[in-house]
């Protein structure tokens, strides 16, 4: 099945963008840092004209927001803007499920269960650490919504929404047990499009949303404990210096 968009010839500032994604959604750039463009330029080798134009695309898909006085900054994680996009995640890839359930070929099916094993393979190479799903069609959501067949949520979800997705759900695969629940959550899912059981298959995607959901939550109320205890060790220590 072709992809709801076409493939187009890539630009500069398509690579760079491309490349401060994934450091984005990865990690390696930090939530809340500063974009330092003199030091990006320098570390990709182009002008601030191509960097400026991906840090506006990055803007647009909500992973970069500009600070008056500031500049660009890495968004940071919020647990209410976590529930807000989850929340909206539920329903948008619950419907991509039932959608696919009624279009999706056996050959599409066997994509999805080879996809499948490339992941549990990653996992088990990596010990259970945290893991980054490519883009494309090598990610099972990714190709989940494709299948479905929708243009208009296929642009809502991988055009807009899915880039914060991917931020968010990497910070939750840090938990080693979380990934291995996840696959066979994905295995059950597949069951049901298999099957053509569109209902089962949207109950499916909603269930395993909220759990990844209750997952993020708890990780970041134990980030946000742990920033707390180091905020009150440090003033215990200025208190008695």
């Amino acid at each position: 099945m072709e992809s709801p968009s076409q493939p187009k010839t890539s630009t500069l500032a398509d690579d760079v963008f491309d490349q401060l994604r994934i450091a984005i959604v990865t990690g390696e750039i930090a939530p809340g840092s500063k974009v330092n463009e003199p030091q990006l330029s320098k570390q990709y080798g182009i002008s601030r004209g191509p960097l400026r134009e991906a840090i506006r695309r990055l803007e647009g898909c909500k992973l970069v927001e500009l600070k008056a006085n500031v500049g660009a900054k890495v968004v940071s994680l919020n647990r209410e803007q976590a529930i807000e996009i989850y929340e909206v995640r539920e329903v948008l890839e619950g419907l991509s499920c039932r959608l696919a359930a009624a279009k999706a070929s056996t050959e599409d099916c066997t994509r999805l269960r080879e996809l499948l094993t490339q992941h549990e393979q990653q996992i088990q190479s990596d010990n259970g650490r945290r893991y980054f799903q490519k883009e494309g069609d090598l990610d099972f959501h990714y190709l989940i919504v494709q299948l479905s067949g929708n243009k208009r949520l296929f642009s809502m979800l991988c055009g807009e929404l899915y880039h914060l997705l991917r931020l968010y759900r990497v910070q939750t695969s840090s938990e080693p047990s979380r990934p291995v629940r996840a696959f066979k959550e994905h295995h059950h899912i597949v069951d049901a499009i298999e099957q053509g059981d569109g209902e089962l298959a949207e109950l499916l995607m909603k269930r395993h949303i909220a759990n990844a959901r209750q997952m993020l939550l708890t990780t970041l109320s134990g980030d946000a404990d742990a920033a707390d205890m180091a905020q009150e060790a440090s003033s215990d220590r200025s208190a008695m210096g």
